[in-house]
């Protein structure tokens, strides 16, 4: 089963238990995924986290029976998983930027989500420039945090991360330190196995680096691994999203090979991130 299939499989899952409390391990297991990679992979293509998918489907479905039908808001908020009528409305209001009895009197818009369905696309018109290297195992430096994948944590914080470090002068200080013979400095997502429950990652912001660890940095190190390389061309955030989607939606089905589920990388040469010439790279381990 392709990755394409795999998600088009788990989407169809979650639609035919939108009204129960599941759980992304158990989406993951329903297509043989982990959770690391499943939700990584959904994230990519959807451009939201499970926990939103369902969220937006639920208060979709919600508000389609506040018009069709006469069933109490009191109701409609235990159907639709929320424990108290204030946090179904507030959950409401967010989405559709109106109350449920507002929704119900027709007052205004509404905003509908519609069931997901993912489709492959090979165009070919835009090929992508990859190489396949080994690599020994080797070791990075730079600071990690660790966040929530289930709730979508990861895509609001990791940008407010960059930041942060851009801001403080720490991404200078990462680029002095790049002596590895990965040029630039590494945005790297890695499963964590320590907390004690599936999806959480750590996101490292760091450089690859040969010998002692300078104060205040943390180090780890990246196993020997098969890695394809893909260029990235163009201007920060969109050039780096939209390679990520062709990858997912256009390389992995046409190819022989499967993400190892280890370290991901994202690789930023110095240089100006927003410039149209402006060149980085994905970085994937494979199987």
């Amino acid at each position: 089963m392709s990755w394409i299939e795999s998600i088009q499989k788990a989407i169809n899952f979650m639609e035919e238990h939108l009204l129960e409390d599941i759980t992304i391990e158990q989406i993951a297991q329903e297509v043989n995924s982990s959770v690391f990679h499943f939700q990584r992979t959904f994230a990519i293509l959807t451009d939201m986290s499970i926990a939103d998918y369902l969220r937006r489907r639920r208060l979709t479905l919600a508000a389609q029976e506040l018009m069709d039908t006469d069933q109490k808001i009191i109701d409609l908020a235990y159907k639709y998983g929320y424990e108290t009528p204030e946090a179904f409305t507030k959950a409401f209001r967010k989405q559709h930027y109106l109350t449920p009895s507002e929704a119900r009197k027709k007052q205004g818009p509404l905003q509908s989500y519609n069931r997901l369905v993912i489709q492959v696309s090979l165009k070919g018109a835009e090929p992508m420039k990859y190489k396949i290297v080994e690599k020994d195992k080797f070791q990075i430096v730079g600071v990690k945090r660790t966040y929530n994948c289930q709730n979508g944590e990861n895509i609001r914080e990791i940008p407010l991360f960059w930041q942060e470090v851009n801001q403080s002068g720490l991404d200078h200080q990462l680029y002095q330190l790049n002596n590895g013979s990965i040029d630039g400095v590494l945005g790297v997502c890695v499963p964590n196995i320590k907390q004690g429950q599936k999806g959480f990652i750590d996101y490292w912001i760091a450089t690859d680096h040969v010998g002692d660890v300078d104060e205040g940095l943390l180090a780890m190190e990246v196993p020997a691994s098969k890695w394809v390389v893909f260029e990235v061309h163009g201007p920060m955030p969109d050039a780096m999203q939209n390679t990520w989607k062709q990858i997912y939606s256009e390389w992995f089905p046409s190819n022989p090979y499967e993400p190892a589920g280890t370290a991901e990388l994202e690789v930023y040469p110095e240089e100006d991130p927003y410039s149209p010439d402006s060149y980085s790279e994905i970085w994937i381990p494979i199987k």
